[in-house]
């Protein structure tokens, strides 16, 4: 199976990170968003990734184009244009680049995919959000139950502290409960090839009519998530995923 991730958005609430590399490049440690992305899809299996690029995706290209010398140690002689490899840490990756555009909705990115798909099924997520789902559940249960297409439900932690008042007292006091009793789009979807007959054109924005559609005819499925998920839109939020992994806490790294 082959995982899908969005990478052409510009993520302008990022400031000068975006300003100067994509989205889904901004670094969490010493690696790309992406790279962590890609790591979870690793860890049950899937290695084989079609990567939607966008704005300044030539900075994926050459990251991957890149990666196995920056990741190997080597012997370079300069005179005779000969490189030796000793010792590489290198995954099992197969990673096709495509670019859908500078401006393209996420539909129309999915749509531009989708002869590199083969008509199988396939993951699909935003490359600025990451989570412990357990993809081998996630895709067990959009199997079992037959949908065209499956989303991970999750609940962020709500925006403001919570209050339960008796009259003027406040009798208990929760800071941000979770969700605000909302479920959201997680990202981390499971679809079948049928869903490109649910995306019109590339103009096509795949949260609006695709997956309303798809939910109107009873074809969407919720696997909802109660563990880690976080997204990445601003620099506090960056900040909080960088706290984590520098501290050894990184509850998405499963690997």
């Amino acid at each position: 199976m082959k995982a899908v991730i969005l990478a052409g958005g510009l993520g302008t609430r990022l400031g000068e990170e975006t300003h100067l590399k994509p989205k889904p490049m901004v670094e969490i440690g010493n690696q790309p968003m992406l790279w962590h992305i890609m790591k979870i899809y690793s860890n049950y299996g899937i290695n084989d990734f079609v990567i939607c690029l966008g704005y300044k995706g030539y900075m994926i290209k050459e990251y991957f184009a890149n990666y196995f010398l920056s990741n190997s140690d080597v012997t370079i002689d300069v005179q005779k244009n000969k490189t030796d490899i000793h010792n590489s840490t290198i995954e099992p990756w197969k990673i096709t680049l495509v670019d859908t555009g500078q401006n393209t909705m996420t539909g129309g990115r999915v749509k531009k995919i989708q002869e590199y798909l083969n008509d199988e099924t396939f993951c699909l997520t935003y490359g600025d959000g990451l989570s412990d789902v357990n993809i081998s559940e996630l895709i067990n249960f959009h199997q079992k139950n037959k949908f065209i297409a499956t989303v991970t439900s999750v609940q962020p932690p709500g925006r403001f502290g919570a209050l339960t008042l008796d009259g003027d007292k406040i009798t208990h006091f929760m800071e941000k409960p979770k969700g605000d009793s909302f479920w959201i789009n997680g990202g981390f979807l499971v679809c079948e090839p049928q869903i490109f007959n649910y995306i019109e054109n590339f103009d096509s924005i795949l949260e609006r009519e695709p997956l309303q559609n798809l939910a109107r005819e009873g074809n969407l499925g919720a696997y909802r998530h109660n563990g880690f998920w976080h997204h990445v839109d601003t620099m506090i939020e960056k900040n909080k995923l960088n706290e984590l992994w520098n501290t050894g806490n990184a509850p998405w790294k499963s690997w």
